[in-house]
């Protein structure tokens, strides 16, 4: 009997294990990644970037909420959402409780799928299969039917309340005591929304940086952005894999962009311009897979510092 069952015993046993700490701690196990970054002109002083994304709020979730309150004590310049605030028809309040001392900073944000259409049960085993065969979200996959739509515009107008700038297609400006920041960013690429005609013609002249801001990295946005010249791109989506594998990482994406970029900064190259590219793992997951595995939710603080 121990010759024939102890292994498949033993295998499920560690499986239960992992399954239990990717859903009883490590989802919840918020986390803040520093890094800086290069980009600003000769003289001007640091800028301290917070960038939250992926947030996926589900009513109920007070421990997310605490911790994005808590971000407000880094007293960032700005903030930059990267979308996919929602997982939750009825999480608008609940996100924006969560979101609304971050909301006194300047601030600016693009919107993923999740914000305007609800999620639906899916096998996690499909990532990898598209993966494989080239195809992601509605790029590749048939539209949705039947998708449950958020009331993503009580989320835009409270964002526009507090001042945050909307950049889905569009281009906008943060002022910041004498600096001035211009912001060009997409809708999301995933669901085929962004129109990057509507805003080419790289960084804007009178501005002291500008950056780009996408949700999900897909190869055509970042090649646009980094061909005009930005800088830097800001995006999320990934969610860094979610499930990666120790000592290995990400098995998938979500998007066309590759592994090894799947979440931190690297750069992106196209047109003969270099940008600095900054992917976050976001901080939340769909309602149906809340689990996370060597991939801790995060947000990010972005310092950004002179040119070498």
């Amino acid at each position: 009997m121990r010759a024939r069952y102890g292994v498949p015993l033993t295998l499920t046993a560690v499986g239960a294990a992992g399954l239990a700490y990717a859903a009883g701690f490590e989802v919840r196990s918020f986390r803040l990644r520093r890094v800086t970054v290069p980009v600003l002109p000769r003289g001007m002083r640091p800028l301290r970037v917070l960038q939250v994304s992926d947030i996926h709020m589900v009513s109920g979730q007070r421990k997310k909420q605490r911790w994005l309150q808590s971000l407000a004590g880094l007293r960032p310049d700005f903030v930059i959402n990267t979308g996919d605030n929602l997982s939750d028809t009825e999480g608008v309040p609940e996100t924006l409780d969560a979101l609304g001392p971050l909301m006194e900073f300047p601030g600016a944000y693009v919107f993923g799928s999740n914000d305007y259409y609800g999620p639906k049960l899916r096998n996690p085993a499909r990532y990898l299969i598209e993966r494989v065969q080239g195809r992601h979200g509605l790029n590749g996959n048939a539209p949705v039917v039947d998708a449950v739509h958020n009331p993503w515009e009580d989320l835009r107008d409270a964002f526009d309340a507090a001042g945050w700038v909307g950049l889905s297609n569009s281009r906008g400006r943060l002022k910041l005591e004498g600096i001035e920041i211009a912001l060009t960013g997409l809708d999301d690429p995933h669901i085929k929304r962004d129109r990057y005609a509507e805003v080419s013609g790289g960084p804007e002249s009178g501005a002291d940086l500008s950056l780009a801001v996408v949700h999900a990295p897909y190869l055509r946005s970042l090649d646009a952005f980094a061909a005009d010249g930005y800088p830097l791109i800001l995006a999320g989506h990934t969610h860094g894999g979610q499930l990666c594998i120790p000592f290995y990482g990400a098995l998938v994406t979500n998007c066309d962009i590759d592994t090894d970029r799947v979440k931190g900064l690297s750069t992106h190259t196209a047109g003969g311009h270099t940008s600095f590219l900054h992917v976050s793992a976001g901080c939340g997951t769909n309602r149906y897979t809340p689990v996370r595995f060597a991939c801790p939710p995060e947000a990010t603080l972005l310092t950004l510092t002179e040119r070498g």
